[in-house]
């Protein structure tokens, strides 16, 4: 059986006798091209019956000027918001902006941001959790270097600094210092035995927030005990999964939980309803994100700067003379989901 050949933007250049970049400029319509050559490139389209890829002509609008953010996805509010704002800040700016999701591969990521490269966005941002690891620090300061050298700039927004001497500028909050409140707060409130909820070794956030409840712990002399870090995704059908998981065991042998997000507090919240367990009556709970569902469930919470965090990473990629990292700050939200303990 025979296949029709697809007709590319190449067999359009020949009939028309021009470059491939002139065809893309025709079809563009952004930049000047003589009348005569425009009509040659039309009539070979007409002729061809041409049909542009959308998804090519989507990425060429990646051309100096547009800003990339890159993210696991959208359907998380805390990636939304970030890109709320740096879609904002870009518009501010005269800038168009793009968002790439990459639903947490790395390998993805990493052909992203080559695709970015040659396609010649203004500026890239990574935003949220990476896996730490060398391997990883190599190639984005690789991709950061050639980013830099053909004019554009890689910004990473809540993800650590790369290799030393690596041209990438850094924007994030202060990740381990709202941990370390939002557990004080529980130990303020009288509890000892404190459960952390989203445990996930070798991922950036995870282990600064991770870092931050232990430095909480240590501060008011309560020694740590693993066995309280339950492992766990940085969703609400994960914090459901383990905390059902953890009180099918018996009964708890502890009084609060701080959950690694607010999702993940969501889940864990409808497991402890389940059990019979009520917040805050039974059991104190904390998140951290301060977005939907932490209103709703009156959940205290640490509040994230989301907005701020994707504007500035903006301003960052389009300033000049940046030095060092832009760190801001963090604040817990007090609702109603933390119980003193009675201390008798």
């Amino acid at each position: 059986m025979s296949t029709v050949k697809r007709v590319t933007i190449r067999d359009v250049a020949g009939r028309a006798g021009v470059s491939v970049a002139t065809v893309s400029r025709v079809l563009a319509g952004d930049y000047p091209v003589l009348a005569a050559t425009r009509n040659r490139v039309m009539r070979a389209v007409r002729e061809l019956d041409y049909v542009p890829n959308a998804h090519a002509r989507a990425l060429s609008a990646a051309r100096p000027g547009a800003i990339a953010i890159v993210v696991n996805t959208v359907s998380v509010p805390y990636y939304a918001y970030i890109a709320q704002g740096v879609e904002e800040q870009a518009a501010r700016e005269g800038r168009l902006s793009l968002i790439c999701t990459t639903g947490g591969d790395p390998g993805r990521e990493l052909s992203i941001v080559q695709l970015l490269r040659e396609q010649r966005a203004e500026a890239v941002i990574l935003v949220g959790s990476v896996v730490v690891d060398e391997e990883y620090r190599k190639r984005m300061t690789e991709y950061a270097r050639s980013l830099a050298a053909a004019g554009s700039r890689l910004v990473l927004c809540g993800r650590p600094p790369l290799e030393e001497g690596g041209p990438a500028l850094v924007v994030g909050f202060d990740n381990a210092g709202g941990a370390r409140a939002v557990t004080a707060h529980l130990l303020s409130a009288g509890h000892r035995r404190i459960l952390y909820l989203g445990l996930r070794p070798g991922h950036s956030t995870s282990d600064s927030r991770v870092a931050g409840y232990r430095d909480a712990l240590a501060a008011h002399r309560v020694p740590a005990d693993p066995a309280l870090e339950v492992e766990g995704e940085f969703s609400r059908e994960a914090g459901y999964a383990a905390l059902t998981a953890r009180l099918s065991l018996g009964p708890p042998d502890f009084t609060a939980i701080f959950a690694c997000n607010d999702l993940v507090a969501a889940g864990a919240i409808q497991a402890l309803r389940e059990h019979g367990l009520r917040v805050p009556d039974d059991m104190s709970i904390v998140g951290y994100d301060d977005v939907p569902p932490a209103v709703d469930l009156g959940l205290t919470t640490v509040h994230l700067p989301h907005d701020e965090l994707g504007r500035t990473a903006v301003r960052l990629a389009l300033g000049r003379d940046v030095t060092g990292p832009t760190i801001l700050g963090t604040h817990i939200v007090v609702r109603d989901s933390v119980r003193p303990l009675v201390v008798r």
